[in-house]
C-alpha cells in the first residue's frame, strides 16, 4: 500500500467560506462557522482522508487590510500557512464578487473583491500557483461563473478551477480527489481516525466563542475572546472546563450576560452540549465574563495560540 500525505492551505477573503469548506472536506467540525467574518484567528489544521492519501488542511484567517495588532497577526498567519503548504487553494465568494458589480452593491461585497484582488497580487509577488475554487455557486448563472473564472484565470496565478458549494457539498468531492492526487508519497502525519490537531483546551474555547457569536452577533462587534483557563480530567471520566469570556468595554458585559444571566446560560448550555458530543464524555462548563480593553493586543489571543496546551 502506497500512502501519500501533504498540506493544503485554504486562503481567501473573510467570510469566503474557508471554515465551512474545511469542515466539509474533513467530515467533522474542526473550525467554527458563524455569521461573523474574521472568526478564524489562527491556522486550524483539519485532517481529511481520501483513499490512501491524507490531506492536512490549513484553514487560515481571512486575508484583509489589517488595522490593529491582532489584525496584523491574523494576516501574517494566513500567508504563513500558505507559504508552508504543498498546495494553495484560493477560495472566492462568487456571490460577493458578482454583487459588487451591481449598483446596489454592499460595502462588504466591494471589500470582498478588494481582498480577493489583494490575494492575487500576493500570490504573484510570492511566485505561487494556486487552485481557484469558486464557492457559493448556488443559483448563479453558468455564464456568470465562466466569466468570473476567466477573469481570475487571466491573472496567471491559477493552475485549475473548481466550482463548489461548501454549504451543501456540491463539487467538494471532486476537489478533495484532486487534492489527494497532489499529495506526496510518504507516511501519514496523523492516525487515520484523527480529524484535527487542535488541543482540547483550544477547541473548547473555539466552540464557546462560536455559540457566543451565534447568540449576540447583532449586538456585539468583534470585541470578544474566549480563553480556557482550566481543563481538568475528573476521576469519574467527566471533564471540568473553566473559561473566561473577554470583552473590551463594560457596556458589552451586560450583552453577554443577558437579562437575569439568560444569554450566558444559553451560550454555556449550547457549548457544553457540543463539547460533550465532541469529547464523548460529560462536561461541567463554567463561564466568567471579564472586561479587558486591551485583550486584542495580547499575544495569547493570536499567532501560535494554544501551542503550549496539552490535549
Amino acid at each position: 500500500m502506497t500512502t501519500k500525505a501533504g498540506f493544503a492551505a485554504i486562503i481567501g477573503a473573510p467570510n469566503a467560506g474557508k471554515s465551512t469548506l474545511t469542515n466539509r472536506l474533513v467530515g467533522a467540525k474542526v473550525s467554527i462557522v458563524t455569521q461573523k467574518v474574521q472568526t478564524t484567528r489562527f491556522p486550524v489544521r483539519g485532517v481529511a482522508m481520501e483513499g490512501e492519501a491524507q490531506i492536512v488542511l490549513v484553514d487560515t484567517p481571512g486575508i484583509f487590510s489589517p488595522r490593529r495588532r491582532l489584525d496584523r497577526a491574523m494576516v501574517r498567519a494566513a500567508w504563513g500557512g500558505a507559504e508552508d503548504a504543498d498546495v494553495i487553494v484560493h477560495l472566492v465568494d462568487v456571490q460577493a464578487e458578482l454583487a459588487a458589480e451591481s449598483d446596489k452593491a454592499k460595502p462588504a461585497d466591494r471589500k470582498a473583491v478588494i481582498d480577493a484582488e489583494a490575494i492575487v497580487e500576493g500570490l504573484k509577488a510570492a511566485g505561487k500557483q494556486a487552485i481557484l475554487v469558486l464557492n457559493k455557486i448556488d443559483g448563479v448563472k453558468r455564464e456568470n461563473l465562466l466569466g468570473l473564472s476567466k477573469r481570475f484565470f487571466d491573472t496567471g496565478v491559477y493552475s485549475e478551477v473548481f466550482m463548489i458549494s461548501a454549504a451543501d457539498g456540491s463539487g467538494v468531492d471532486d476537489l478533495k480527489r484532486h487534492l489527494a492526487e497532489l499529495m506526496r508519497e510518504g507516511p501519514w502525519f496523523y492516525p487515520a481516525e484523527q480529524t484535527a490537531d487542535i488541543p482540547a483546551r483550544l477547541l473548547a474555547a473555539e466552540i464557546t466563542r462560536e455559540k457566543l457569536y451565534l447568540r449576540v452577533h447583532e449586538e456585539l462587534p468583534y470585541s470578544a475572546a474566549v480563553e480556557t483557563t482550566a481543563f481538568e480530567e475528573r476521576k469519574d471520566g467527566s471533564a471540568r472546563i473553566e473559561q473566561t469570556i473577554y470583552v473590551e468595554r463594560e457596556s458589552q458585559r451586560p450583552i453577554i450576560l443577558g437579562k437575569g444571566g439568560q444569554t450566558l446560560k444559553w451560550i454555556g448550555q449550547k457549548a457544553r452540549e457540543e463539547l460533550e458530543d465532541l469529547l464523548d464524555r460529560k462536561v461541567h462548563l463554567f463561564l466568567t465574563v471579564k472586561v479587558d480593553e486591551r485583550w486584542a493586543d495580547k499575544r495569547e489571543f493570536y499567532g501560535d495560540v494554544g501551542l503550549d496546551y496539552d490535549a
